[in-house]
């Protein structure tokens, strides 16, 4: 948890929320990939650290079948990354803080435990809970999002 709570620091340098993720190899030590959240930096609504970390992982192995590997993040996965996790067939998912505004691994959804879905890794949440939400406070705190764009 601290590697990904290296990479939320990262995001936050550089204007985004402060998510990190670390994918392990099954041998549960050897990094596979590291990641933080890219949104802002690439204008892509997808670059959250999760998807980042599991494409980057997938690469290293040579395949998208992620069996036996385990994400560990500093947020609970949104239910985008949780349908990533669940489709890159990862054993595990170890999270820090809960996200009740939109967490889909067991606070306001559990996606990656629904039992009509073929693969269901394994969950583990709230490791270094308070670490992995205080940056997240302070970042939502300080950041002024000002006006957004409107369509039309």
């Amino acid at each position: 948890m601290r590697l990904a709570l290296a990479e939320a620091g990262l995001a936050a340098a550089g204007g985004d929320v402060p998510v990190g993720a670390v994918v392990l190899a099954p041998d549960g030590t050897t990094v596979l990939a590291r990641a933080h959240n890219e949104r802002e930096l690439t204008g892509d609504p997808t670059a959250h650290a999760e998807v980042l970390a599991l494409r980057r992982a997938a690469r290293e192995v040579g395949e998208w079948r992620l069996t036996g590997c385990t994400l560990v993040v500093t947020l609970e996965p949104c239910t985008m990354c949780a349908g990533a996790l669940v489709q890159s067939r990862v054993d595990r998912v170890v999270y820090g803080a809960l996200d009740e505004k939109a967490g889909a691994a067991g606070s306001l959804w559990d996606v990656i435990r629904d039992r009509r879905l073929n693969h269901r890794p394994e969950v583990v949440s709230g490791v270094l809970a308070r670490e992995c939400a205080e940056p997240l406070t302070r970042f939502f705190r300080d950041t002024d999002f000002g006006p957004r764009p409107t369509m039309g």
